[in-house]
């Protein structure tokens, strides 16, 4: 199961009968599944089977979907409101009793507002329910190629993430290997200060022993690298699992920097501080590509 990104973008156009549309769907980073909706005149009714398609399309991301209608004129169809004629023609019989007024003609009486009116012709329930059936087919071509395109993206995501955590295992084997967390490596570099402070005075090797062997042990990072071992082992199991791990890669990336932090104030040497910054910068570029995966 492949990785997804949670950016993506899908255009998908149709026609039926007198109406067109056009569906954009935009996908980017969230913390969970966020579905907005913008529906054509009509069609808001779809929203939730349009909702349901996408909760079992996508896990995680702010999505905003619009559809566009646009639809062609239709029959004309004149109408005349009833009730507004007889309301028109009783007003106009009472002012020509009282003044005596000409009786009003046929195309006067229709000028008035609401007496006369023009629509197009109204669908049928039937046709109704093929045009939102088609708006419906059209919409899971959009969302089959958003689906793609944010497995794309996380193809490429995925090979970022897995240079990384290599670079995270081998600075880690890098700092397993420093010869500076030695007990021996450290007596010598106390053994140097020392001179370098006495010059030509005598020193206690028994007692610069201990002194290394207790800063060996405050130094040790033993149970730092393990656990950095296991959190990167951790990370190739989820991968190769695939699906919306993004989550969890989030929270192994806290875990890895928690290490780190801990290995760079535990150092005794420059050399395993240098190791431990280069392992903190990898650990954030890390977590830059874990933010975009679903």
């Amino acid at each position: 199961m492949t990785l997804a990104s949670m950016t993506g973008f899908a255009r998908a156009e149709g026609t039926h009968g007198a109406i067109r549309w056009t569906w954009e769907l935009r996908s980017v980073n969230g913390k969970g599944l966020d579905v907005r909706f913008r529906l054509g005149n009509g069609f808001d009714s779809l929203e939730p089977a349009l909702r349901k398609n996408v909760g079992a399309a996508l896990a995680r991301g702010n999505v905003n979907i619009t559809l566009s209608v646009h639809r062609e004129a239709g029959e004309i169809v004149p109408r005349i409101n009833d009730s507004a004629l007889e309301a028109v023609i009783e007003a106009l019989e009472a002012i020509r009793r009282r003044t005596g007024a000409a009786p009003a003609t046929a195309e006067g009486i229709l000028s008035f507002r609401g007496v006369f009116e023009v629509q197009e012709s109204e669908i049928g329930e039937e046709e109704r329910a093929r045009q939102h059936a088609a708006v419906l087919a059209s919409f899971e071509t959009a969302l089959a190629d958003l689906v793609s395109m944010r497995q794309s993206e996380g193809d490429a995501v995925q090979r970022m993430i897995e240079g990384h955590v290599t670079r995270i295992a081998s600075l880690t084997e890098d700092a397993e290997n420093c010869p500076a967390r030695s007990v021996d490596g450290i007596r010598a570099r106390l053994a140097q200060q020392v001179r370098q402070l006495m010059e030509h005075g005598e020193f206690d090797e028994g007692r610069l022993h201990q002194e290394a062997v207790l800063l060996a042990t405050k130094a040790d990072i033993r149970e730092e690298l393990d656990r950095l071992k296991a959190h990167v082992a951790a990370v190739c199991d989820l991968i190769a699992s695939g699906g919306p791990i993004g989550r969890k890669l989030d929270f192994l990336a806290q875990e890895f920097n928690r290490e780190a932090n801990t290995l760079c104030s535990k150092a005794n040497d420059t050399s395993l501080t240098a190791i431990g910054l280069d392992l903190k910068t990898t650990i954030d570029q890390l977590r830059e590509q874990i933010q975009n995966l679903e």
